[in-house]
């Protein structure tokens, strides 16, 4: 089956992404939303510019669609993104876990497209999932957090166990959500099994407002992988 992967450069898109390849899927694209609104209810924005390298790491076509970001108008955006795609897939991938909001819409116009909506994710637990994205091989960092009881020094944490672990100590204090996918916090891919290069960050920017921020990636290069 040809697919197109719905891709914001974090770890639960490119490890959608990953499992597609390993189920055998034929991964013909990488689609980007790129939404004006940071309040997006449906899309990424911080650092959505720099996923245009990861695709060139990984060596798959991209196509970057801008959005307004705004609530039930993005998903025109996305529906007309996703219809421009269909002469040339038979189903689109997602890195959806638990948000209800975001699947149904997606399934809805991959629907209406006559396209198949494939979840490799859907219903994993989040702290399991975290530990299999960074068994596979996945190097992630996080890029923005915006709930309680998260500070300034994670921006740009790597998500290692120990992150991992801090993730489960906020969700049993907080009821912070561990994948992040209610808007709590944010990543960046910068290596996994299926690139064929890997990502260096040359220059990055913390932006912190209070309570919240997020780490500005101003230069990247595509490296080789370490030996």
């Amino acid at each position: 089956m040809k697919v197109a992967v719905l891709f914001t450069g974090g770890k639960d898109s490119t490890y959608a992404a990953y499992r597609a390849k390993k189920d055998c899927l034929d991964v013909r694209c990488l689609l980007t939303m790129a939404p004006e609104n940071p309040e997006s209810w449906m899309f990424h924005s911080v650092n959505i510019n720099m996923t245009k390298y990861q695709a060139a790491a990984i060596g798959v076509e991209q196509t970057i669609k801008p959005t307004t970001g705004e609530k039930e108008r993005e998903l025109e955006d996305l529906k007309e993104a996703i219809f421009s795609l269909k002469k040339d897939v038979d189903g689109v991938v997602n890195g959806g876990i638990a948000s209800t909001y975001q699947r149904s819409r997606i399934d809805l116009i991959c629907k209406e497209a006559g396209l198949a909506s494939i979840s490799p994710l859907w219903g994993r637990d989040p702290i399991e999932l975290l530990r299999e994205m960074r068994e596979a091989g996945l190097r992630t960092i996080i890029t923005s957090v915006a709930a309680e009881g998260f500070d300034e020094g994670w921006l740009g944490r790597e998500m290692d166990e120990g992150c991992i672990q801090d993730l489960a100590k906020l969700q049993r204090k907080y009821g912070v959500s561990p994948s992040g996918e209610g808007g709590e916090y944010e990543s960046f891919v910068v290596d996994a099994p299926f690139f064929k290069k890997r990502i260096e960050l040359a220059e990055v920017e913390k932006i912190w407002k209070g309570t919240n921020g997020y780490l500005l990636i101003k230069k990247t290069k595509i490296v080789e992988k370490l030996t």
